[in-house]
């Protein structure tokens, strides 16, 4: 990201960038500092592309024409899957991009053995934008809060962490709230974000682990409960719950293998703190009994989709089962 911001700086840009992974935040704020750099407010020399209305010859044929009195032009492209197959034709078209051009590709994934992938690696540059630890999400925050002349303290930070996640997105979302419900207030404290600020979704489902591991059913039930009031349907609870438990596999492995929690972070493309969440709960679970809990995931997303169960009784039971403490640990 750094070295976006240098060619920024000096004027001096690559033909083609790619900016993937899971931080969208990042992604669409250097996708914006690239357009207002390159383009500005010129929309004759700027063409935006999107999902599979992303067509290579289209984008040659734009890309190959001589910009409208001005030095650049600038194409983005943005989640089209490019990077995800083959794409010959992609390929040559990178290798071959015009001096007077820029391609900036914004995408969720990129297999690196992508022809495309390697195009983009040998004539341009390449930033994957993961989510950032706790460390730089705190002094991130801690500057945001400061430009409106607000300053916190640790533990409303932790506080709101614990209630977003790592997107920056949605930090950035709830902090904008924070800002305009303290008013003329200069601190913001944890009772500031215990009223306003949301918990997100795929916080409640960590909450909702954690209750299954500590064998607390009607707290898990009530947290399930909940999220089926805000209308979260059964089928997208179950995917982060299963989520969540590959999650606590993969940690368990590595922290069974020696590995610290910042190493298990960096490996998974996680934060610091959500990896430690992973490894807290880890303790409650043998790898019996996570191999058990997948499969019967499986087992009723599979039931669900045939129509032999209902899907809001089918994760109903899954909790139910997980949160008993009759449930073997061995």
């Amino acid at each position: 990201m750094k070295v976006i911001s240098e060619h920024i700086k000096l004027g001096s840009y690559k033909k083609v960038y790619l900016l993937y992974g899971e931080e969208d935040y990042l992604k669409k704020q250097y996708r914006d500092k690239l357009k207002a750099a390159l383009t500005g407010d010129d929309t004759m020399n700027y063409s935006y592309f999107e999902g599979d209305k992303a067509d290579v010859r289209e984008i040659a044929d734009i890309g190959n024409t001589l910009p409208f009195f001005a030095d650049r032009r600038l194409i983005v492209i943005e989640n089209s899957g490019f990077f995800k197959a083959s794409n010959d034709a992609l390929a040559e078209f990178i290798r071959n991009i015009p001096d007077y051009l820029t391609v900036v590709f914004v995408e969720k994934e990129a297999d690196k053995r992508n022809k495309a992938y390697k195009a983009v690696a040998e004539n341009g540059y390449i930033s994957e934008m993961k989510p950032q630890t706790q460390a730089v999400l705190e002094k991130w925050i801690a500057g945001l809060l400061k430009s409106e002349g607000k300053q916190t303290d640790r533990q409303a930070i932790e506080a709101l962490l614990a209630k977003t996640g790592s997107s920056m997105e949605l930090i950035k979302s709830e902090l904008d709230k924070l800002v305009s419900y303290c008013m003329d207030r200069g601190q913001v404290t944890v009772q500031d974000v215990e009223a306003v600020c949301c918990t997100q979704t795929v916080s409640r489902v960590f909450d909702m682990i954690t209750a299954i591991a500590t064998k607390k059913q009607q707290q898990a039930l009530g947290l399930y409960y909940d999220l089926l009031t805000l209308r979260e349907p059964p089928m997208r609870i179950l995917y982060l719950i299963v989520r969540q438990f590959n999650g606590i596999w993969q940690v368990k492995e590595a922290s069974a293998h020696g590995k610290r929690s910042e190493e298990i972070a960096r490996e998974m493309g996680v934060a610091p703190f959500i990896a430690g969440k992973y490894l807290a709960q880890a303790k409650y679970f043998s790898f019996r009994q996570l191999r058990e809990a997948l499969d019967d995931f499986a087992d009723t997303e599979e039931r669900v989709k045939q129509g032999r169960l209902n899907d809001k009784t089918g994760v109903e039971l899954l909790i139910i089962k997980y949160s008993s403490r009759q449930q073997d640990m061995a």
